[in-house]
Protein backbone atom coordinates (compact mmCIF):
# COMPACT_ATOMS: atom_id res chain seq x y z
CA UNK A 1 0.00 0.00 0.00
CA UNK A 2 1.34 3.35 -1.20
CA UNK A 3 1.99 5.84 1.71
CA UNK A 4 -0.59 8.29 -0.35
CA UNK A 5 -3.15 5.70 0.03
CA UNK A 6 -2.48 5.39 3.40
CA UNK A 7 -2.82 8.84 4.71
CA UNK A 8 -6.39 9.24 6.49
CA UNK A 9 -9.46 9.65 4.56
CA UNK A 10 -10.02 13.70 4.17
CA UNK A 11 -6.53 14.99 4.80
CA UNK A 12 -4.00 16.03 1.39
CA UNK A 13 -0.49 15.44 0.76
CA UNK A 14 1.67 18.01 1.88
CA UNK A 15 1.75 20.66 -0.88
CA UNK A 16 -1.16 20.08 -2.53
CA UNK A 17 -4.06 22.06 -2.65
CA UNK A 18 -7.16 21.02 -0.08
CA UNK A 19 -10.23 19.73 -1.43
CA UNK A 20 -13.71 18.47 0.01
CA UNK A 21 -16.24 20.04 2.15
CA UNK A 22 -14.72 20.14 5.12
CA UNK A 23 -11.50 22.05 3.65
CA UNK A 24 -14.34 24.71 2.33
CA UNK A 25 -15.64 25.08 5.86
CA UNK A 26 -12.06 25.44 7.18
CA UNK A 27 -11.19 27.81 4.29
CA UNK A 28 -14.12 30.14 5.23
CA UNK A 29 -13.86 29.88 9.08
CA UNK A 30 -10.31 31.24 8.71
CA UNK A 31 -11.81 33.96 6.47
CA UNK A 32 -14.09 34.79 8.74
CA UNK A 33 -11.77 34.98 11.74
CA UNK A 34 -9.05 36.92 9.58
CA UNK A 35 -12.36 39.41 9.12
CA UNK A 36 -13.36 39.97 12.49
CA UNK A 37 -9.94 40.34 13.49
CA UNK A 38 -9.15 42.96 11.19
CA UNK A 39 -12.30 45.43 11.66
CA UNK A 40 -12.06 44.46 15.75
CA UNK A 41 -8.39 46.37 15.22
CA UNK A 42 -9.53 49.27 13.10
CA UNK A 43 -12.68 49.77 15.49
CA UNK A 44 -10.49 50.01 18.64
CA UNK A 45 -8.17 51.84 17.22
CA UNK A 46 -10.31 54.66 15.57
CA UNK A 47 -12.52 54.15 18.82
CA UNK A 48 -9.35 55.19 20.84
CA UNK A 49 -7.90 57.71 18.75
CA UNK A 50 -11.46 59.41 18.64
CA UNK A 51 -11.96 59.58 22.61
CA UNK A 52 -8.20 60.95 22.61
CA UNK A 53 -9.48 63.62 20.59
CA UNK A 54 -12.56 64.35 23.14
CA UNK A 55 -15.20 62.95 20.27
CA UNK A 56 -17.01 60.75 23.01
CA UNK A 57 -18.56 63.65 24.17
CA UNK A 58 -20.33 64.10 21.23
CA UNK A 59 -24.44 63.81 21.74
CA UNK A 60 -27.03 61.39 21.41
CA UNK A 61 -24.62 57.87 21.29
CA UNK A 62 -23.00 59.39 17.74
CA UNK A 63 -19.54 58.07 18.86
CA UNK A 64 -19.73 54.91 17.38
CA UNK A 65 -21.03 56.34 14.20
CA UNK A 66 -18.30 58.26 13.73
CA UNK A 67 -15.76 55.35 14.81
CA UNK A 68 -17.70 53.24 11.68
CA UNK A 69 -17.20 56.40 9.40
CA UNK A 70 -13.86 56.45 10.18
CA UNK A 71 -13.45 52.56 9.68
CA UNK A 72 -15.03 53.08 6.53
CA UNK A 73 -12.50 55.99 5.29
CA UNK A 74 -9.45 53.70 6.85
CA UNK A 75 -10.72 51.15 4.53
CA UNK A 76 -10.77 53.31 1.17
CA UNK A 77 -14.43 53.90 1.46
CA UNK A 78 -16.45 57.42 0.72
CA UNK A 79 -17.79 59.46 3.64
CA UNK A 80 -19.67 62.34 2.22
CA UNK A 81 -20.48 65.26 4.27
CA UNK A 82 -23.92 67.61 3.86
CA UNK A 83 -25.33 70.23 5.61
CA UNK A 84 -28.12 73.08 5.96
CA UNK A 85 -28.99 76.08 6.99
CA UNK A 86 -32.78 76.86 5.73
CA UNK A 87 -33.89 79.11 2.90
CA UNK A 88 -31.56 82.10 3.51
CA UNK A 89 -28.14 80.54 4.27
CA UNK A 90 -25.90 78.14 2.55
CA UNK A 91 -23.41 75.55 3.75
CA UNK A 92 -20.44 74.43 2.45
CA UNK A 93 -18.59 70.75 3.70
CA UNK A 94 -15.67 68.43 2.47
CA UNK A 95 -13.43 65.66 4.00
CA UNK A 96 -11.07 63.99 1.80
CA UNK A 97 -8.84 61.82 4.57
CA UNK A 98 -7.48 58.61 5.33
CA UNK A 99 -6.89 58.04 8.56
CA UNK A 100 -3.84 55.61 8.20
CA UNK A 101 -3.23 54.68 11.54
CA UNK A 102 -6.57 52.81 11.59
CA UNK A 103 -5.85 51.30 8.18
CA UNK A 104 -2.09 49.79 8.85
CA UNK A 105 -3.97 48.21 11.99
CA UNK A 106 -6.55 46.04 9.65
CA UNK A 107 -4.04 45.67 6.96
CA UNK A 108 -1.43 43.92 9.60
CA UNK A 109 -4.03 41.66 11.28
CA UNK A 110 -6.01 41.03 7.87
CA UNK A 111 -2.73 39.75 6.08
CA UNK A 112 -1.52 37.98 9.44
CA UNK A 113 -5.04 35.96 9.19
CA UNK A 114 -5.08 35.19 5.19
CA UNK A 115 -1.42 34.01 5.59
CA UNK A 116 -1.55 31.93 8.46
CA UNK A 117 -3.20 28.89 7.12
CA UNK A 118 -0.80 28.67 4.45
CA UNK A 119 2.49 29.00 6.69
CA UNK A 120 3.52 25.75 6.52
CA UNK A 121 3.09 25.31 2.77
CA UNK A 122 5.92 25.03 -0.07
CA UNK A 123 3.52 25.49 -3.11
CA UNK A 124 -0.19 26.66 -3.70
CA UNK A 125 -2.24 26.49 -6.40
CA UNK A 126 -3.53 29.73 -7.86
CA UNK A 127 -7.30 28.32 -7.55
CA UNK A 128 -6.58 27.56 -3.58
CA UNK A 129 -4.91 31.06 -3.22
CA UNK A 130 -8.11 32.48 -5.59
CA UNK A 131 -10.27 31.02 -3.25
CA UNK A 132 -8.97 31.86 -0.32
CA UNK A 133 -8.86 35.50 -1.07
CA UNK A 134 -12.59 35.45 -2.78
CA UNK A 135 -13.68 34.17 0.54
CA UNK A 136 -11.77 36.60 2.48
CA UNK A 137 -13.46 39.84 0.21
CA UNK A 138 -16.35 38.70 0.39
CA UNK A 139 -16.92 38.61 4.21
CA UNK A 140 -14.37 41.98 3.97
CA UNK A 141 -17.19 43.67 1.89
CA UNK A 142 -19.95 42.10 4.02
CA UNK A 143 -18.43 43.95 7.34
CA UNK A 144 -17.55 46.79 5.44
CA UNK A 145 -21.25 47.15 4.07
CA UNK A 146 -21.95 47.02 7.64
CA UNK A 147 -20.17 49.60 9.01
CA UNK A 148 -21.39 51.49 6.20
CA UNK A 149 -24.88 51.19 6.89
CA UNK A 150 -23.51 52.80 10.67
CA UNK A 151 -21.77 55.99 9.50
CA UNK A 152 -24.61 58.32 8.66
CA UNK A 153 -25.46 60.82 11.49
CA UNK A 154 -26.69 64.84 11.35
CA UNK A 155 -25.72 67.39 14.10
CA UNK A 156 -27.44 70.62 14.98
CA UNK A 157 -26.93 73.24 17.08
CA UNK A 158 -23.21 74.05 16.23
CA UNK A 159 -23.42 77.77 16.41
CA UNK A 160 -21.89 79.62 19.77
CA UNK A 161 -24.69 80.17 21.97
CA UNK A 162 -25.16 83.84 22.41
CA UNK A 163 -22.94 84.86 19.65
CA UNK A 164 -24.04 87.18 16.63
CA UNK A 165 -24.39 84.61 14.44
CA UNK A 166 -26.64 82.77 16.76
CA UNK A 167 -28.75 85.58 17.03
CA UNK A 168 -29.01 86.53 13.12
CA UNK A 169 -29.37 82.80 12.27
CA UNK A 170 -32.90 82.58 14.76
CA UNK A 171 -34.20 85.60 13.47
CA UNK A 172 -33.71 84.26 9.71
CA UNK A 173 -34.51 80.76 10.44
CA UNK A 174 -30.61 79.58 9.27
CA UNK A 175 -29.43 77.16 12.02
CA UNK A 176 -27.29 75.11 10.68
CA UNK A 177 -26.81 71.72 10.60
CA UNK A 178 -23.68 69.27 8.99
CA UNK A 179 -24.17 65.35 8.88
CA UNK A 180 -22.16 62.37 7.58
CA UNK A 181 -23.38 59.76 5.55
CA UNK A 182 -21.71 56.67 4.14
CA UNK A 183 -22.06 55.91 0.10
CA UNK A 184 -22.32 52.38 0.43
CA UNK A 185 -21.58 51.97 -3.69
CA UNK A 186 -18.65 53.43 -3.71
CA UNK A 187 -17.19 52.04 -0.07
CA UNK A 188 -18.10 48.67 -1.68
CA UNK A 189 -16.23 49.17 -4.48
CA UNK A 190 -12.88 50.95 -3.22
CA UNK A 191 -13.30 48.46 -0.18
CA UNK A 192 -12.99 45.81 -2.63
CA UNK A 193 -9.77 47.65 -4.41
CA UNK A 194 -8.44 47.52 -0.47
CA UNK A 195 -8.60 44.23 0.16
CA UNK A 196 -7.12 43.11 -2.96
CA UNK A 197 -4.63 45.29 -2.59
CA UNK A 198 -4.07 43.85 0.93
CA UNK A 199 -4.14 40.59 -0.21
CA UNK A 200 -1.88 41.22 -2.76
CA UNK A 201 0.97 43.08 -0.81
CA UNK A 202 0.81 40.14 1.57
CA UNK A 203 2.14 37.72 -0.91
CA UNK A 204 4.76 39.90 -2.88
CA UNK A 205 5.91 40.79 0.73
CA UNK A 206 5.84 37.81 2.67
CA UNK A 207 9.13 35.22 2.39
CA UNK A 208 7.32 32.17 3.33
CA UNK A 209 3.88 32.35 1.40
CA UNK A 210 3.47 29.79 -0.92
CA UNK A 211 3.20 30.67 -4.48
CA UNK A 212 1.81 28.78 -7.53
CA UNK A 213 5.07 26.66 -8.93
CA UNK A 214 5.09 28.50 -11.92
CA UNK A 215 5.54 32.04 -10.36
CA UNK A 216 8.22 30.43 -8.17
CA UNK A 217 10.78 32.23 -10.07
CA UNK A 218 9.76 35.78 -9.78
CA UNK A 219 9.89 35.89 -6.32
CA UNK A 220 14.05 36.04 -6.07
CA UNK A 221 13.75 39.69 -7.65
CA UNK A 222 10.40 40.56 -5.81
CA UNK A 223 9.73 39.24 -2.53
CA UNK A 224 13.22 40.78 -0.79
CA UNK A 225 12.77 44.08 -1.98
CA UNK A 226 8.95 44.32 -1.41
CA UNK A 227 10.03 42.62 2.11
CA UNK A 228 13.04 45.76 2.74
CA UNK A 229 10.04 48.41 1.63
CA UNK A 230 7.63 47.00 3.95
CA UNK A 231 10.48 47.13 7.01
CA UNK A 232 10.99 50.80 5.72
CA UNK A 233 7.37 51.89 6.22
CA UNK A 234 7.18 50.13 9.73
CA UNK A 235 10.23 51.45 10.56
CA UNK A 236 9.56 54.62 10.24
CA UNK A 237 5.96 54.07 12.26
CA UNK A 238 7.96 52.90 14.64
CA UNK A 239 9.96 55.88 15.05
CA UNK A 240 7.10 58.38 14.99
CA UNK A 241 5.47 56.44 17.81
CA UNK A 242 8.67 56.96 19.33
CA UNK A 243 8.98 60.50 18.70
CA UNK A 244 5.23 61.09 19.49
CA UNK A 245 5.52 59.15 23.44
CA UNK A 246 8.04 61.49 24.09
CA UNK A 247 6.40 64.26 23.35
CA UNK A 248 3.60 63.43 25.35
CA UNK A 249 5.34 62.62 27.71
CA UNK A 250 7.72 65.99 27.53
CA UNK A 251 5.24 68.81 26.00
CA UNK A 252 1.56 68.79 27.71
CA UNK A 253 -1.41 68.09 25.52
CA UNK A 254 -1.18 64.34 26.12
CA UNK A 255 -4.78 63.74 24.13
CA UNK A 256 -4.10 65.60 21.46
CA UNK A 257 -0.60 63.66 20.77
CA UNK A 258 -2.37 59.95 21.34
CA UNK A 259 -4.84 61.11 18.66
CA UNK A 260 -2.86 61.93 16.04
CA UNK A 261 -0.86 58.73 16.65
CA UNK A 262 -4.18 56.70 16.69
CA UNK A 263 -5.63 58.35 13.78
CA UNK A 264 -2.76 60.15 11.69
CA UNK A 265 0.46 58.62 12.54
CA UNK A 266 1.80 57.02 9.35
CA UNK A 267 0.01 60.33 7.25
CA UNK A 268 2.74 62.12 8.96
CA UNK A 269 5.95 59.51 9.35
CA UNK A 270 5.24 58.26 5.35
CA UNK A 271 5.20 62.29 4.42
CA UNK A 272 8.35 62.64 6.37
CA UNK A 273 10.07 60.25 4.33
CA UNK A 274 8.80 61.63 1.48
CA UNK A 275 10.74 65.19 2.91
CA UNK A 276 13.92 63.09 3.78
CA UNK A 277 14.14 62.62 -0.28
CA UNK A 278 13.41 65.88 -1.32
CA UNK A 279 9.47 65.69 -2.28
CA UNK A 280 7.10 68.31 -1.63
CA UNK A 281 3.48 68.98 -0.66
CA UNK A 282 1.05 72.12 -1.36
CA UNK A 283 -1.33 73.02 1.07
CA UNK A 284 -2.81 75.48 3.22
CA UNK A 285 -4.66 76.10 6.94
CA UNK A 286 -7.05 78.91 7.02
CA UNK A 287 -9.67 80.01 10.08
CA UNK A 288 -9.72 78.88 13.45
CA UNK A 289 -9.48 75.12 13.47
CA UNK A 290 -7.26 72.75 11.88
CA UNK A 291 -6.94 68.79 11.64
CA UNK A 292 -4.85 67.45 14.84
CA UNK A 293 -1.36 68.24 13.19
CA UNK A 294 2.15 69.26 14.49
CA UNK A 295 2.65 72.71 15.02
CA UNK A 296 4.82 73.40 12.88
CA UNK A 297 3.14 72.04 9.91
CA UNK A 298 0.49 74.41 10.93
CA UNK A 299 2.64 77.61 11.07
CA UNK A 300 4.12 76.86 7.48
CA UNK A 301 0.45 75.88 6.23
CA UNK A 302 -1.47 78.69 7.40
CA UNK A 303 -2.46 80.98 5.26
CA UNK A 304 -4.63 82.34 2.78
CA UNK A 305 -2.94 81.33 0.04
CA UNK A 306 -1.68 77.56 -0.83
CA UNK A 307 2.41 77.38 0.69
CA UNK A 308 4.66 74.43 -0.63
CA UNK A 309 5.73 72.35 2.36
CA UNK A 310 9.17 70.93 1.97
CA UNK A 311 12.26 70.60 4.12
CA UNK A 312 13.66 74.04 3.75
CA UNK A 313 10.06 75.85 4.53
CA UNK A 314 9.99 73.76 7.44
CA UNK A 315 13.26 74.10 8.28
CA UNK A 316 12.48 77.96 8.25
CA UNK A 317 10.17 77.44 11.55
CA UNK A 318 12.36 74.81 12.75
CA UNK A 319 16.23 73.56 12.12
CA UNK A 320 15.33 70.15 13.40
CA UNK A 321 13.77 69.52 10.11
CA UNK A 322 16.89 68.98 8.28
CA UNK A 323 17.52 65.81 9.89
CA UNK A 324 14.67 64.43 8.16
CA UNK A 325 17.33 63.89 5.24
CA UNK A 326 20.32 62.09 6.92
CA UNK A 327 17.24 59.93 8.95
CA UNK A 328 16.07 58.73 5.31
CA UNK A 329 19.44 58.02 4.25
CA UNK A 330 20.39 55.43 6.59
CA UNK A 331 16.79 53.95 7.11
CA UNK A 332 16.82 53.39 3.02
CA UNK A 333 20.39 52.11 3.25
CA UNK A 334 19.35 49.85 5.84
CA UNK A 335 16.71 48.28 3.92
CA UNK A 336 18.61 48.14 0.70
CA UNK A 337 21.21 45.95 2.59
CA UNK A 338 18.55 43.92 4.27
CA UNK A 339 16.92 43.26 0.37
CA UNK A 340 20.38 42.33 -0.40
CA UNK A 341 20.80 40.34 2.11
CA UNK A 342 17.83 37.94 1.37
CA UNK A 343 18.78 38.03 -2.57
CA UNK A 344 20.80 35.43 -4.40
CA UNK A 345 24.31 35.63 -4.15
CA UNK A 346 24.07 35.31 -8.10
CA UNK A 347 22.70 39.31 -8.06
CA UNK A 348 24.70 41.59 -9.60
CA UNK A 349 25.38 45.33 -8.40
CA UNK A 350 23.13 46.61 -11.06
CA UNK A 351 20.25 44.87 -10.19
CA UNK A 352 20.48 45.27 -7.15
CA UNK A 353 20.18 49.24 -7.54
CA UNK A 354 17.53 48.48 -10.29
CA UNK A 355 15.45 46.71 -7.90
CA UNK A 356 15.24 49.00 -5.07
CA UNK A 357 14.58 52.13 -7.75
CA UNK A 358 11.91 50.14 -8.78
CA UNK A 359 10.64 49.26 -5.45
CA UNK A 360 11.01 52.15 -3.76
CA UNK A 361 9.40 54.19 -6.61
CA UNK A 362 6.67 51.45 -6.21
CA UNK A 363 6.24 52.32 -2.32
CA UNK A 364 6.02 55.72 -2.55
CA UNK A 365 3.65 55.94 -5.68
CA UNK A 366 0.75 53.59 -3.24
CA UNK A 367 1.71 55.53 -0.01
CA UNK A 368 2.03 59.61 -1.08
CA UNK A 369 -1.15 59.86 -2.37
CA UNK A 370 -2.76 58.32 0.87
CA UNK A 371 -1.27 61.45 2.55
CA UNK A 372 -3.55 64.01 0.74
CA UNK A 373 -6.09 65.66 2.76
CA UNK A 374 -8.60 68.16 2.01
CA UNK A 375 -10.82 69.32 4.68
CA UNK A 376 -13.64 72.59 4.38
CA UNK A 377 -16.39 73.68 6.27
CA UNK A 378 -18.34 77.21 5.42
CA UNK A 379 -21.72 78.43 6.66
CA UNK A 380 -22.62 81.69 5.06
CA UNK A 381 -25.65 84.08 5.50
CA UNK A 382 -28.02 85.90 3.33
CA UNK A 383 -25.00 85.11 0.73
CA UNK A 384 -23.41 87.98 2.20
CA UNK A 385 -20.93 87.36 4.88
CA UNK A 386 -19.06 84.19 5.76
CA UNK A 387 -19.76 83.08 9.86
CA UNK A 388 -16.09 83.34 11.02
CA UNK A 389 -16.55 80.87 13.64
CA UNK A 390 -17.63 77.97 11.52
CA UNK A 391 -15.54 78.66 8.09
CA UNK A 392 -12.13 77.09 8.15
CA UNK A 393 -10.09 75.02 5.69
CA UNK A 394 -7.10 72.50 5.64
CA UNK A 395 -5.61 70.73 2.20
CA UNK A 396 -2.54 69.30 1.86
CA UNK A 397 -1.31 67.57 -2.29
CA UNK A 398 1.59 65.72 -2.63
CA UNK A 399 3.60 66.54 -5.74
CA UNK A 400 3.37 62.79 -6.82
CA UNK A 401 5.29 62.52 -9.94
CA UNK A 402 8.59 64.79 -8.56
CA UNK A 403 8.67 62.02 -5.77
CA UNK A 404 8.12 59.01 -7.77
CA UNK A 405 11.09 60.55 -9.81
CA UNK A 406 13.40 61.45 -6.64
CA UNK A 407 12.68 57.51 -5.24
CA UNK A 408 14.18 56.40 -8.67
CA UNK A 409 17.35 58.03 -8.15
CA UNK A 410 17.40 57.46 -4.31
CA UNK A 411 16.81 53.95 -4.70
CA UNK A 412 18.68 53.17 -7.08
CA UNK A 413 21.84 54.81 -5.04
CA UNK A 414 20.58 53.45 -1.52
CA UNK A 415 20.20 49.87 -3.92
CA UNK A 416 23.79 50.33 -4.92
CA UNK A 417 25.46 50.32 -2.00
CA UNK A 418 23.41 48.24 -0.55
CA UNK A 419 24.58 45.67 -2.41
CA UNK A 420 28.58 46.72 -1.80
CA UNK A 421 27.80 46.26 1.82
CA UNK A 422 26.30 43.09 1.71
CA UNK A 423 28.84 41.44 -0.15
CA UNK A 424 30.70 40.21 3.05
CA UNK A 425 27.39 38.50 3.93
CA UNK A 426 26.57 35.00 2.85
CA UNK A 427 23.28 35.23 0.91
CA UNK A 428 21.31 32.54 -0.32
CA UNK A 429 22.51 30.06 -2.99
CA UNK A 430 25.85 30.91 -1.97
CA UNK A 431 28.28 27.81 -0.56
CA UNK A 432 29.78 28.13 3.03
CA UNK A 433 33.47 28.63 3.02
CA UNK A 434 35.21 25.11 3.92
CA UNK A 435 36.22 25.15 7.27
CA UNK A 436 40.23 25.40 8.11
CA UNK A 437 42.01 22.34 8.01
CA UNK A 438 42.80 20.78 11.20
CA UNK A 439 46.70 20.37 12.68
CA UNK A 440 46.87 16.89 11.42
CA UNK A 441 46.79 17.36 7.64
Amino acid sequence: MSSQSAAPRGTAPHGTAPHGLDDAVRVGLGALLAVLAALAAMAVTAALGLWAAGAADLPGGAFWRVVAAVVVLAAGGDVGLAGGAGALARTDAELTAMPLSVSLAGALVLAAGFLRPLRHRAVASAGELLARAAATAALWLAGLAAAASLARRTFTDLLPADSPADLLGDLLDASPSIGFRADVGSTLLYGLLWVAGVLLLALLVSRRAPLPARLLRYQEPVRPAASAMLSLLLAYVVLGLAVGLVVAATRGHPADTFAVLLLGLPNLVWMALGLGIGASWEGRVEGPFGLPMPHVLDQVLRGPEDTTLDVRSLAAQDGRAWWLIPVAALLLLAAAFAMAARSPARTRLWQHALHLAVAFAATLLVVIPLTRLDARLGLSLLGIFEVEALGGRVSLHPHLWSAVGLALLWGAAAGALGGLLARRVRRPGEAAPPPPPGRGG
